[in-house]
């Protein structure tokens, strides 16, 4: 996939040819996500197209009104699920006081039409863009009549009778409701983060750690948890530890993932770690060897759920390394056959 910052960028490599896009944030990149992705891939595919994907660098909730909600995937997240879904092109803009007084009309002139060569642009469930949000798919029927290029609206993707959305995936990651997370995501819930170097305390006690810099991602409560961890192309079963670690009077709240049957020097990576179920809750210990004999008990409970996973996992999936089965296809994926495409 070809990434492109800024409105600068555009003046080199995009496609002549033409192009079929969506616009948003896509946070978290769950089902719905994918849902308009697919068909903005699909779309581009028949016609011999390039499949643009425009989003922002941060929440344009941070430039309205001056916060935002927590991110469930960085940037650089959401390029690598938004490159696996199929897109060929992603267009990066800062959401800027500039951009945001720009028309739909004059956003979709000036970039789409005239950088990018728009042919067909993809609306989402309840999509908006432009000034004051004034651009749907009704307000640019005139305008795409008038330019040549079609517009396709997608209908929601329901999950549990509800459309998949960000603040129900927030909301359930922040519970610590790993399943009802999944069902949304169409994965396990996931951080990407870089393998910095800790105070190597794990090692002390015989269990090294990968200390994760999660990029300012959504994490699930503080505990323990069963993990896959992907790295330069495979699953690594992992123990993974969220919090400050009483039993050391630990401040930072840190992401320390055990590789289970693994030793290889990791540091300066950039891997995914996908939490499959929780272990146990943060815990204070006498002292590190009942902290060591629990780590070994929380090991096995891994090693179980991990080697259990296939059961309930498609590993690896169509798209993702680990995900629900069947959830791209759009059809029922869940055992409750509760995921699927909305009634137009």
């Amino acid at each position: 996939m070809k990434i492109l910052h800024g409105i600068e960028d555009l003046q080199a490599g995009v496609p002549s040819q033409g192009c079929v896009a969506t616009i948003g944030v896509f946070d978290g990149v769950h089902l719905g996500h994918f849902h308009v992705l697919t068909e903005v891939v699909s779309r581009a595919q028949a016609c011999q197209l390039t499949s643009v994907m425009v989003t922002f660098a941060g929440h344009p909730k941070s430039t309205l009104l001056g916060h935002a909600p927590p991110t469930i995937t960085s940037l650089e997240h959401r390029l690598v699920l938004f490159e696996r879904a199929g897109i060929q092109l992603a267009l990066v803009l800062d959401f800027t006081l500039q951009l945001k007084e720009l028309t739909a009309e004059n956003f979709i002139q000036t970039l789409l039409l005239d950088r990018l060569h728009l042919k067909e642009l993809v609306f989402g469930f309840d999509s908006k863009f432009g000034k004051d949000r004034g651009g749907t798919p009704e307000s640019l029927q005139s305008l795409a009549r008038e330019k040549g290029f079609r517009i396709t609206e997608v209908p929601p993707l329901q999950v549990e009778h509800r459309p998949a959305s960000s603040t129900a995936v927030r909301e359930a990651v922040q519970l610590g409701d790993l399943i009802q997370a999944s069902k949304i995501l169409g994965r396990p819930a996931s951080v990407l983060g870089s393998v910095v170097h800790g105070d190597k305390r794990g090692r002390k006690i015989g269990f090294p750690t990968a200390n994760i810099n999660p990029h300012h991602e959504l994490r699930p409560p503080k505990g323990v948890y069963a993990a896959f961890v992907w790295r330069q192309g495979k699953l690594h079963a992992a123990t993974v530890n969220i919090g400050n670690r009483p039993t050391f009077e630990g401040d930072d709240i840190l992401i320390e993932a055990h590789f289970l049957d693994f030793e290889e020097d990791i540091y300066g990576e950039v891997v995914e770690v996908f939490f499959l179920q929780s272990i146990r809750g943060e815990q204070t210990f006498p002292d590190a060897k009942a902290l060591s004999q629990q780590i070994q008990v929380d090991i096995q409970r891994t090693r179980k759920i991990c080697t259990d996973a296939s059961k309930y996992w498609a590993i690896p999936g169509e798209i993702l390394p680990i995900e629900l089965p069947n959830c791209y296809s759009f059809a029922p994926c869940w055992a409750d056959s509760s995921v699927g495409r909305a009634k137009d």
